[in-house]
């Protein structure tokens, strides 16, 4: 078995400081790396971009709603075509960093309200998946369980990658329960073990206490999460004791 552990990163921004990514890039994958719009500034990006592959972490694009204040997490009533192009405008910054660093993008995870908007509604899902093909056809894109962006991308013949979550609870049909700020982990192993069970048995127990079905290529820790960099040290030991390989989302689903 493999899995594939993703962190959402580069979402410093001027003196602020979210996160620590140096220390989490020895324990993923893949990094999925803000692109400014909801975080991350032009020398964050280039930095997390070294970090990634001074550590052979996989790059991702990680654009969000133009939204600083609200760090993306807040909806945002914008045209699908104003959609397509904050895909684009974001991923297209990022790449130039990879490029100039010596490494390509290998996939794409939307941010927060972004994220979440995807996952409900059909049009949002198509927008930024027709933007992300017209980018680079072989985008993988991640996706939660029994979502509008999981069956549109499959549809349109799009690599895609089903997402789980190792901080944050899931709703009885795989989707995720986004909060505005990350609690602090108080059981590092216990959430660990949760991690192992969603990839040995495909399922995983939901906010309201019911035993739910799920699949998971990839596996996020958000960076902004008190504790991640314990939590995802006890990940990786969990994982390993269980024989299940670590590996970029591409060498799991080609």
């Amino acid at each position: 078995m493999k899995v594939d552990l993703n962190c959402d990163m580069g979402e410093s921004f001027g003196l602020y400081t979210q996160g620590n990514d140096e220390a989490m890039m020895q324990y993923i994958t893949s990094a999925n790396i803000a692109c400014g719009y909801h975080a991350g500034d032009p020398h964050v990006m280039r930095e997390t971009v070294r970090l990634a592959k001074e550590h052979s972490v996989a790059i991702g694009a990680h654009p969000g709603l133009p939204d600083l204040v609200g760090f993306g997490r807040r909806k945002m009533d914008c045209t699908t075509a104003e959609m397509k192009d904050f895909i684009t405008y974001q991923m297209g910054a990022l790449r130039e960093f990879a490029r100039a660093t010596g490494v390509g993008i290998d996939h794409c995870k939307p941010h927060g309200a972004f994220y979440m908007q995807a996952m409900e509604n059909k049009e949002v899902a198509r927008a930024i998946l027709e933007a992300i093909h017209d980018v680079d056809k072989n985008t993988i894109v991640f996706a939660v369980n029994n979502s509008a962006m999981l069956e549109e991308a499959i549809k349109m013949g799009i690599p895609v990658a089903k997402e789980g979550y190792a901080d944050r609870e899931h709703t009885e049909d795989g989707n995720l329960v986004l909060t505005r700020k990350g609690s602090a982990i108080d059981d590092y192993e216990k959430m660990a073990q949760r991690v192992v069970r969603m990839v040995k048995e495909k399922k995983v127990i939901t906010f309201d206490d019911k035993d739910a079905a799920i699949e998971v290529e990839t596996v996020c820790i958000h960076g902004d999460t008190p504790g991640a960099v314990d939590l995802a040290k006890a990940i990786v030991h969990a994982l390993k004791a269980e024989n299940i390989e670590i590996a970029p989302v591409r060498e799991i689903i080609g």
